[in-house]
C-alpha cells in the first residue's frame, strides 16, 4: 500500500522525533571528516564506502546493526567532534520540518577521565551544538513573527545495561579497575547511579535542558529492574522517564519498565503485540497477557517511541513494514510517536519513517494530526506545563496549515 499522503506534505509538516541517538545520527560525510580530524581509523573513508562496509540498509542480526557504534563513539570522544555533530543533527532535523527532537546518548561513553573529559564537559559540549542551531533558526524572521513555530530540543541520559571491563570508553574501563572487586552488574548499577544524580544536578543548578533518562543495551540478561534504584532517583526529581523496552526481548519487560521503573514512555515496545516472544515461565496465558498489557498501556496513554526501520532491520524476521506491529499499535489506538533511532545507521528520516508507516496503514488525516499531536504531547518538554501546552498549540495550527496549503483535508 502506498502512502495518499506526498513526500512534500510529509516533509512540510510539524514533527517531532522523541528517540534518536545522537550516537546513531552522525553524517555519514560528517563522520569521515571528524575521523580525518581525531586519527580514528574507518573501514572507508568514502560516504559509498561506509554505507557499503558499516551503515547498510539491511543488517543480519543486532550485533551487526551495533557494530557502526565502534567508530562514532570513538569520534564524539572530541569535543569538537562532539558539538559538531550535535549542532548538526539539528540543523538535519529543521531541514525536514522536525521542530522538536529529544536527544539521547550515553554521556559515559564519550567520558576520557585522563584527558580531562568529564561528564560536565560533554554535557555542556551536546548542549552547545544544538543551542547554537536552536538560536540560528529561531532568529529567523518567520519564526520570530510567529509565522513559523519555533524549533526546541531536550536531552535524555542513557544508562547503559551492560559493559565490560574494557573497551567501552575509557571511563567504564577505569571505573572496572576503580571497583575491581565489586560485582560487574554492581560496577555498572554505580555508574547508572552516578550518571543520574550528575545530569539532576546539571539540570537543577545549571539550566541544561536535561528532561529524561534512559537506559540503553541489551535487554536479554540485563532487566530493567536491576535499575529500579536508579529509575527512583530520577522519578523522586522529577526527571522523567522512558525505557528501552520490548525491542528485543518480551512484553513482560515492557511490564516491568511501567511498574518497576515508572516509565513514561516506552522506546520501541515492539513485542507488546508478539505474545510468542514471553519467556517468563510464570505467565502461561501468553495471548491474555498480552491483551491486557495493550490495553493498560492504550488506557494510561504512555506513549509507544515506534522506529520501523531500526526494527525490521534488527529483526529481519519481520520481514517486511505490512508484518511490523505499528498496525497493531494503530488498531489498539495507543499513543504512537514516529521515531528514526539512529538517522546514520538506520539511513533514515523523520519523513522516510512516517512514509513507512502510512505504507502499512490506511490514516485519515485527522488521525495522521493525532500522531503528530502525540510528538508534542508526550515530550519531555524542559518548559513548564503552561509553555509546553502553548508550544504544541502552535505547532498543531501549524499542521493544519500546511494541510491546507497541500490540499488535502
Amino acid at each position: 500500500m502506498t502512502t495518499p499522503y506526498s513526500r512534500a506534505f510529509l516533509k512540510a509538516m510539524p514533527k517531532a522525533d522523541l528517540h534518536l541517538h545522537l550516537d546513531g545520527s552522525l553524517r555519514p560525510d560528517g563522520l569521515i571528516e571528524m575521523a580525518k580530524r581525531s586519527g580514528i581509523e574507518l573501514p572507508s573513508y568514502t560516504v559509498e564506502g561506509l554505507y557499503d562496509l558499516v551503515f547498510k540498509e539491511s543488517y543480519q542480526n543486532l550485533g551487526e546493526y551495533l557494530n557502526g557504534f565502534q567508530y562514532t563513539c570513538a569520534v564524539l570522544r572530541d569535543m569538537e567532534n562532539l558539538e559538531q555533530a550535535a549542532y548538526e543533527l539539528a540543523q538535519d532535523n529543521i531541514a525536514e520540518g522536525v521542530i522538536y527532537i529529544e536527544v539521547r546518548f550515553a554521556p559515559q561513553l564519550m567520558m576520557d577521565p585522563a584527558r580531562g573529559i568529564d561528564f560536565d564537559t560533554v554535557m555542556h559540549t551536546t548542549n552547545k551544538g544544538l543551542k547554537r542551531a536552536k538560536d540560528e533558526y529561531n532568529a529567523q524572521a518567520d519564526v520570530q513573527n510567529g509565522t513559523k513555530p519555533s524549533f526546541d530540543y531536550g536531552i535524555i541520559n542513557c544508562a547503559m545495561r551492560m559493559f565490560g571491563k574494557k573497551g567501552f570508553s575509557p571511563y567504564y574501563t577505569q571505573l572496572f579497575q576503580m571497583l575491581r572487586d565489586h560485582e560487574p552488574k554492581q560496577v555498572i548499577k554505580t555508574a547508572a547511579m552516578e550518571m543520574i544524580r550528575a545530569s539532576v544536578r546539571l539540570r537543577d543548578e545549571e539550566g541544561l535542558p536535561i528532561v529524561g533518562l534512559d537506559i540503553a543495551g541489551q535487554e536479554m540478561g540485563y532487566p530493567a529492574h536491576d535499575f529500579k534504584e536508579v529509575y527512583e532517583y530520577a522519578h523522586q526529581n522529577f526527571l522523567l522517564k522512558t525505557v528501552h523496552a520490548g525491542e528485543a526481548y518480551g512484553a513482560e519487560s515492557i511490564f516491568e519498565a511501567l511498574t518497576q521503573c515508572y516509565a513514561d514512555r516506552l522506546g520501541h515496545g515492539y513485542s507488546l503485540f508478539s505474545p510468542e516472544m514471553i519467556q517468563a515461565p510464570s505467565i502461561t496465558n501468553k495471548e491474555d497477557y498480552a491483551r491486557r498489557l495493550a490495553s493498560f498501556v492504550a488506557d494510561r496513554r504512555i506513549a509507544i517511541e515506534v522506529c520501523i526501520t531500526s526494527n525490521l532491520q534488527t529483526n529481519p524476521e519481520i520481514g517486511d513494514v505490512a508484518n511490523h506491529n505499528f498496525k497493531h499499535m494503530y488498531a489498539n489506538r495507543l499513543a504512537t510517536v514516529i521515531c528514526t533511532d539512529n538517522r546514520l545507521v538506520s539511513r533514515t528520516t523523520v519523513t522516510q519513517e512516517y512514509e513507512l508507516a502510512l505504507s502499512a496503514v490506511d490514516v485519515p488525516l485527522k488521525r495522521l494530526k493525532d500522531m503528530v499531536a502525540y510528538g508534542f504531547k508526550k515530550n519531555f518538554f524542559a518548559g513548564d506545563y503552561i509553555a509546553k501546552r502553548a508550544y504544541a498549540k502552535q505547532a498543531l495550527e501549524y499542521f493544519d496549515k500546511i494541510a491546507a496549503e497541500h490540499g488535502i483535508s
